[in-house]
């Protein structure tokens, strides 16, 4: 399994490449993210299992999440404890990124849009604010009220232009059109407690899930949210953040503050598939490969950085024709 060490650094979110597969992004914070400045490693998978260092830039407040371009295989959009949001080319890492600057508080989440019609950047911070950026112009385009306690994450669908949900320390999730920034379309208390990350499925664009605080990972239909359409179980301590397979509809695999990646199938059981422990530390950070079929990576507070196969995810078969097994 590859291993990547963050010395001194602690993990806080991962992303793979969306041009090269083998490339992973990784967001890191000294001293757990309260105090001291953030380092963005660059990071790749290389023969023999390994994982190495191509670069690493440093900032000089904590880094909490990381997203890469749509459009341009050298660009990296970082999220910080200072407010700000920081474009890095890594062709130049030697140059200070472009920077944006509008949030009062820390920046937590970080997301490009994946549809062809728009490539604009939603940011999600601790000022219970979400804002919409165009990533050639210095100054947000929209800002978007609704969420009485901090936003933890925002994100974009994979399927609907103008389209994202976002969650909250409220115990909402909320959908968004961002062509009209004034209400969200659409509201439901997604659980009983704090609201730490969501993510749309792949497959289906009326499908998402949200993770909470009190461990529990609920999937819900944008058609009807008066209930949620499943639940799963598992998780000791609070959800993290939740991810969608890319390989397959029903599969989703989740991080928690119980220092676990757990794998499920929601169509088949609200207990996960597997439970996997490689980390002494709350796990943060969590992608699967778009382009390696079953293949993930995580990253934690222990400053480890992991990219492997977990045997629930393989043999991927298609989401949408039945298993031979």
């Amino acid at each position: 399994m590859p291993t990547f060490l963050t010395p001194n650094r602690h993990g806080y979110s991962v992303r793979f490449s969306p041009f090269q597969p083998e490339r992973i992004a990784c967001a890191t914070s000294q001293y757990f993210g309260l105090a001291g400045g953030g380092t963005l490693f660059l990071l790749e998978v290389v023969p023999e299992n390994g994982l190495v260092e191509v670069a690493c830039t440093q900032w000089t407040d904590g880094l909490f999440d990381v997203v890469w371009s749509e459009t341009d295989a050298n660009i990296i959009v970082t999220a910080s404890g200072d407010g700000g949001l920081q474009l890095w080319n890594i062709n130049c890492p030697q140059l200070p990124p472009q920077t944006f600057r509008e949030h009062r508080k820390e920046v937590y989440s970080v997301d490009w849009s994946q549809t062809r019609q728009e490539q604009f950047v939603l940011s999600a911070s601790w000022d219970c604010t979400i804002k919409l950026w165009d990533p050639n112009r210095v100054n947000s385009l929209n800002t978007f009220l609704g969420h009485s306690q901090l936003v933890y994450s925002a994100m974009w669908s994979p399927h609907v232009p103008a389209c994202f949900a976002s969650v909250s320390g409220d115990g909402t999730l909320k959908v968004w059109n961002s062509l009209m920034p004034q209400q969200p379309t659409m509201s439901v208390k997604a659980h009983d407690a704090e609201v730490l990350s969501c993510d749309w499925c792949k497959y289906d664009q009326n499908i998402l899930a949200t993770g909470g605080s009190e461990g529990l990972i609920r999937g819900w239909d944008i058609r009807n949210m008066t209930s949620p359409v499943f639940e799963q179980k598992g998780c000791e301590y609070a959800v993290r953040r939740v991810r969608f397979s890319p390989h397959n509809l029903s599969m989703l695999a989740a991080v928690s503050y119980d220092f676990t990646t757990r794998i499920w199938d929601f169509k088949t059981s609200t207990d996960p598939l597997e439970t996997i422990k490689h980390h002494s530390e709350f796990v943060y950070g969590l992608d699967f490969n778009n382009q390696v079929a079953g293949q993930i990576a995580d990253c934690g507070w222990d400053s480890l950085v992991h990219v492997y196969s977990p045997r629930s995810l393989l043999p991927v078969s298609s989401p949408l024709i039945p298993s031979l097994k």
